[in-house]
């Protein structure tokens, strides 16, 4: 029978009687088990990634799907790709149960919608270049699931974040990652471990998928959007170290391009 892990007593109680050091020791000591479970299944993310790279390279979208907490999670990590990776707003998706405005406020029981999932994939016309990826700490969510069900009827890929093992969640993906990160320190909040689990892997899918579609040379963030000042003096510096140019040169020849790389690459061309 499946048991919510995420829903485990905690190994912690009489909360309200503890001193705030020894709430944040004992808060810090399960976040500490975190990247543990997650070292214990990079093989499950990086079957995960290597679907997102072929998907991407061929000009697919990689739609992340969730509701609550998993579905702003989802949200910060596509929204960071184009100012980070400087690659289309459309390349990386995030959809929450509910829409925009529970990014900010949750939407009763929009996750208990089995067939909105689909329907809002499908105002993005979604098809079997794209893969779509559930996010769900306890891999119940009727949104999320409902989703891949129908994508997987339509021959789409699909994948998943859960937290608990043998969920629905885990069992409808095709390319499941479990990290099964153990009770919370307050009984049920899926915010706290399971979160920092799920914030963990998705830095990992999109940061590794970016590195390989290209999107960072050495070791810097040269296609980044020069948004603000603190991203044109991080780029002269990244134009500094690659070229051995002053910085005000760099600057200059940065403002024109626009690009970090482009800007490189006129000055190893000699332009």
């Amino acid at each position: 029978m499946f048991q919510k892990t995420t829903e485990s007593d905690s190994l912690y109680n009489d909360l309200e009687q503890k001193s705030i050091a020894e709430l944040l020791q004992g808060i810090n000591t399960e976040d500490q088990k975190v990247p543990q479970v997650i070292a214990g299944i990079l093989p499950q993310i990086e079957a995960v990634v290597a679907q997102v790279v072929a998907k991407l390279k061929e000009g697919g979208r990689l739609f992340y799907m969730g509701a609550g907490t998993s579905g702003r999670l989802g949200i910060v990590d596509a929204s960071e790709c184009p100012p980070t990776f400087g690659v289309p707003h459309e390349m990386v998706i995030g959809l929450i149960a509910g829409g925009d405005s529970a990014i900010r406020k949750a939407v009763e029981f929009a996750e208990d919608d089995t067939e909105q999932g689909w329907r809002d994939l499908q105002e993005y016309n979604v098809d079997k270049n794209d893969i779509v990826l559930g996010i769900a700490a306890s891999g119940t969510t009727p949104y999320v699931i409902g989703a891949l069900e129908q994508c997987n009827a339509h021959g789409i890929v699909t994948a998943c974040i859960t937290c608990n093992a043998g969920s629905p969640l885990d069992e409808v993906a095709q390319f499941p990652i479990v990290a099964v990160v153990g009770p919370e320190f307050v009984t049920g909040s899926s915010r706290m471990k399971a979160g920092t689990a799920q914030k963990l892997i998705l830095n990992m899918i999109t940061t590794t998928t970016m590195i390989q579609l290209g999107r960072v040379k050495g070791n810097k963030m040269v296609d980044m959007q020069l948004s603000n000042h603190k991203l044109v003096e991080r780029g002269t510096r990244m134009i500094v170290q690659a070229t051995g140019i002053s910085s005000e040169e760099a600057k200059e020849r940065l403002l024109q391009h626009q690009s970090v790389r482009e800007a490189i690459k006129s000055i190893e061309d000699g332009q």
